[in-house]
């Protein structure tokens, strides 16, 4: 009898411990306000082609949690698949790395209005979008502004704004080149050089590259960057 209850607790010691996070476990939980009905997919990118790393089944409550073993910080993502026959916009993307990380949102606003906190990759991602996005509308009303008849027909002015926009496109190459410059501790850097900045002058970039931290560089993204520059030197 006692050689049973010993058996039966060391099972049940075995599950628990195969249960408990690691230091490289990334835990993802958070609620989608509203959704009733669909079902939330954790993405990841490997070898080029979109994974599904895991999913849950959501009826009646948008409460959500995913766990997932991480080597190193890099892009996530969240597919929602809602049961309106409708794709558009139901995918958020995240930096991910190991620790906690909380996401709500809701269902209708799911990947316009999300809440993302628990992550600091995530948190340095944000700092550069913000600013890019300042760039994006400055463009975009220039763009506008320029498709109007008085501007058309004017082509002092036209090229007065064409040259606004071309300033407006350095000034946003400048600033992806700083924030490369300033953050080569950051695993986010060599993704943003790539996405965001890989039309810049190729010295300028390799200026970066040289400046991210051992560890950074020997990164998923960092070795991506470095395989980029050597492409195009």
């Amino acid at each position: 009898m006692m050689k049973r209850i010993l058996f039966v607790l060391l099972i049940g010691i075995t599950v628990l411990s195969c249960e408990k996070s690691t230091e490289d476990t990334m835990n993802v939980s958070g609620n989608i306000k509203g959704l009733k009905k669909g079902t939330l997919y954790l993405q990841q990118f490997k070898d080029s082609t979109l994974t599904v790393l895991d999913s849950l089944e959501i009826k009646g409550d948008g409460a959500f949690s995913f766990s997932t073993e991480v080597d190193e910080p890099e892009i996530f993502y969240l597919y929602l698949k809602k049961e309106d026959n409708n794709e558009i916009n139901d995918r958020i993307t995240f930096f991910g790395e190991s620790g906690n990380i909380v996401i709500n949102t809701a269902w209708n606003t799911f990947d316009t209005n999300v809440d993302i906190s628990g992550s600091k990759s995530h948190e340095k991602l944000l700092e550069f979008q913000e600013m890019a996005s300042k760039f994006n509308i400055k463009e975009l009303g220039l763009v506008q502004q320029a498709s109007t008849p008085d501007f058309q027909e004017d082509s002092l002015a036209l090229d007065s704004l064409g040259r606004l926009i071309n300033q407006n496109t350095i000034n946003r190459y400048r600033y992806a080149l700083n924030f490369g410059l300033n953050n080569g501790d950051s695993y986010v850097t060599p993704y943003i050089m790539m996405t965001e900045a890989s039309e810049a002058n190729p010295k300028y970039l390799d200026s970066i590259y040289k400046g991210l931290t051992p560890e950074v560089a020997s990164s998923k993204y960092g070795k991506q960057f470095k395989a980029f520059l050597d492409k195009n030197n």
